[in-house]
């Protein structure tokens, strides 16, 4: 991230208050985790925005960052709070002088937030259209109810360390160009928690939690189609130390009908109707997802025409109203005719006036049989 700008990767103003930064992180942080997008690209952005909100969600580090300093990076010759010349890292100043990076002091917490989880949940158009209750069953991780995510044995407690004496962190004095300087790190023993488990619980093995299948009833809203991704926040995987859940984040697959194809919120539909249904208009039962409907066929109906069933499509995602079923006319043309279904047929075509003796049109007359030919040529 040379020469990054912390404000612009999360996009808030220089401004923004610390409410407003962590705001933007969470919501970029859903949106780029590696659990829900593992795309090598959106991996590096979402190690981008960590370390620019890890900077920014700390008074210190942003306070030195916005005299220009950046806590992740050398300051360039004359650059930052200070003019220190190139190369020499700002952490190390920020270690020499306060111990640490600009970052928190003291043991860190055993808990940790756990990991985010994708399932795939198949649903047919019904349900996607209407809605439906699900029970998933889920491989994931739980509280220890032995320990209660404490990870240590019954009866027993975790042990001061005795190497940082619970401090989390060991300190060193040294001498340097700059005199007398004190460093600190994590401490190698206890490894910065500042307590050892000197007898871990032996159902989680002192991680706070144990792996197991767990049935969880949820509901998928009316409207959801392939690829809609819905977040069950806290019913992912518990951190480890008993650390609070990540989220759950369901995505749908919906299986192809055998009848509809879906665009969007509505529906679309071929039916095929006689020449003589077309020409003298009927009356067709469809099936649409609220059951057998009847719609009329006006006479005259050509093939290719689209008849609207409004209301009878999807139901609209979080909103009100349904799309339309759009039913696609296919005039069908008899390729073979009885000897009595031609002689009518010619009967039919002499009371038009589109008959010439002895059956032969004129070249480019787009008379009765002509229409015929090409309806059943799909011209």
């Amino acid at each position: 991230m040379a020469n990054s700008d912390y404000y612009a990767t999360l996009g808030v103003r220089r401004d923004a208050s610390q409410d407003e930064i962590k705001k933007a992180y969470r919501r970029l942080a859903r949106e780029l985790h590696p659990d829900v997008n593992p795309d090598p690209e959106t991996q590096e952005r979402f190690k981008e925005i960590t370390q620019a909100y890890e900077v920014l969600s700390d008074p210190n580090k942003r306070q030195m960052y916005d005299l220009g300093a950046d806590p992740f990076q050398s300051a360039g010759a004359g650059a930052g709070a200070g003019g220190f010349g190139a190369g020499f890292p700002f952490s190390d100043i920020m270690d020499a002088f306060f111990g640490t990076a600009g970052g928190a002091r003291g043991p860190r917490s055993r808990a940790r937030r756990g990991r985010n989880a994708t399932i795939r949940v198949e649903l047919d158009l019904r349900e996607t259209a209407f809605g439906t209750t699900r029970e998933l069953v889920v491989d994931t991780a739980v509280l220890c109810e032995v320990c209660h995510g404490a990870g240590t044995a019954p009866g027993t407690h975790p042990d001061t360390c005795d190497m940082c004496n619970g401090r989390g962190e060991i300190s060193q004095v040294t001498r340097s160009f700059l005199g007398q300087v004190m460093t600190s790190r994590p401490c190698p023993q206890c490894g910065g928690f500042g307590t050892i488990i000197r007898h871990p619980c032996q159902e989680c093995s002192g991680d706070g939690r144990v792996r197991t299948r767990r049935t969880i009833k949820v509901r998928i809203p009316a409207g959801v189609e392939d690829g809609t991704h819905i977040q069950l926040a806290g019913e992912g995987e518990v951190g480890p130390g008993g650390g609070p859940a990540g989220d759950l984040f369901l995505e749908i697959v919906e299986r192809p009908h055998e009848i509809f194809e879906r665009r969007g919120d509505d529906l679309h539909c071929t039916v095929q109707i006689p020449m003589t249904a077309a020409a003298l208009g009927t009356v067709l039962t469809v099936e649409t997802l609220d059951g057998a409907e009847e719609i009329d066929v006006r006479p005259g109906t050509q093939s290719g025409q689209v008849i609207t069933m409004f209301g009878r499509g999807v139901q609209r995602l979080n909103e009100t109203g349904r799309g339309d079923l759009l039913i696609h006319v296919n005039v069908e043309t008899p390729s073979r005719l009885e000897p009595a279904q031609e002689e009518l047929l010619r009967e039919l075509a002499k009371l038009r006036g589109e008959e010439r003796p002895p059956g032969k049109f004129a070249p480019g007359q787009q008379g009765f049989f002509s229409r015929l030919r090409d309806a059943f040529n799909g011209r």
